[in-house]
């Protein structure tokens, strides 16, 4: 089983004026088969060009311009620096904005899960978060932005974990009603109780207990089969990989104490009065 990776960034979770320093780390990895093309003349990487899809001529990257289709073959040009004006700024900073019961949100919306690690002194707190989510059946929704990119996510607790959830935003996800499905009910759909009951009884036969390793890609084992005896024949090629980069380092968050008796506080508050007592605390 693959381990947790390495922070990908420090931070801080917060919620009313409690902040819990953290430590974000991927909680999953893309294991489908990866084909990368080779020239087979020398075995040399190949990339991707850059391609005028009317004159299938090559362009260099200074002639690229952006633009965004508003109306079929109707385009608006922004620029560099346009764009870069209203990218999300990366803060680090998870910022709980509500609380929603566990079973609120539906499968459709769940995209990416990432752990959160506590760091400095948020040992305590961190649990505290964990425990009451727990106790309330409850999950926290945030912003957070990862990779230049702002989304929406749940804060989950699993385990001794809190997991972020990245979510699709409701744009994104398509609606059920253009498919012919069957009306909702069992009286609707002329199903009688002997033929449920059946179903149930079948349901019960096949139920186990989740163990995602009795589940594997079959296609990805396969090919690694083929490629272990192509190995152990000697059939292979040498091919040099453009070095990694490192990743930037993310900025260091000071520990704040518990203020849930104040953020209670606030809650009762004018949203003015509240607003400056935070800018105070800070």
């Amino acid at each position: 089983m693959a381990t947790a990776s390495r922070s990908l960034w420090k931070g801080a979770i917060s919620f009313g004026l409690v902040h819990i320093p953290v430590s974000l780390h991927s909680a999953s990895t893309e294991s489908g088969v990866d084909f990368d093309w080779l020239d087979k003349r020398s075995m040399d990487p190949v990339g991707y060009k850059r391609i005028n899809k009317r004159t299938g001529r090559e362009i260099t990257k200074e002639n690229i311009v952006k633009g965004i289709e508003y109306e079929n073959e109707k385009y608006v040009l922004l620029s560099d620096e346009e764009i870069e004006a209203v990218y999300p700024r990366s803060t680090q900073a998870i910022e709980i904005e509500a609380f929603v019961s566990m079973n609120e949100i539906p499968f459709v919306y769940l995209d990416r899960p990432y752990y959160l690690a506590p760091v400095a002194k948020g040992q305590k707190v961190y649990a505290l978060l964990r425990e009451a989510l727990l106790k309330s059946e409850r999950v926290g929704l945030a912003r957070v932005v990862i990779h230049t990119k702002q989304h929406l996510a749940a804060l989950v607790p699993a385990g001794p974990a809190l997991v972020l959830n990245l979510l699709r935003w409701s744009d994104e996800i398509r609606t059920w009603e253009d498919l012919a499905l069957p009306k909702e009910g069992v009286k609707a759909n002329g199903i009688t109780e002997r033929e449920l009951e059946m179903a149930g009884q079948l349901i019960d036969d096949m139920t186990v207990g989740f163990d995602p390793t009795q589940f594997a890609d079959r296609f990805k084992e396969q090919v690694m089969a083929l490629v272990e005896r192509k190995v152990e024949s000697g059939e292979t090629e040498t091919v040099l990989e453009p070095e990694e980069q490192p990743l930037p380092k993310g900025a260091d968050v000071v520990d704040l104490t518990a203020l849930l008796q104040q953020s209670l506080k606030d809650r009762g508050e004018p949203k003015h009065k509240a607003a400056s007592r935070k800018k105070k605390a800070a």
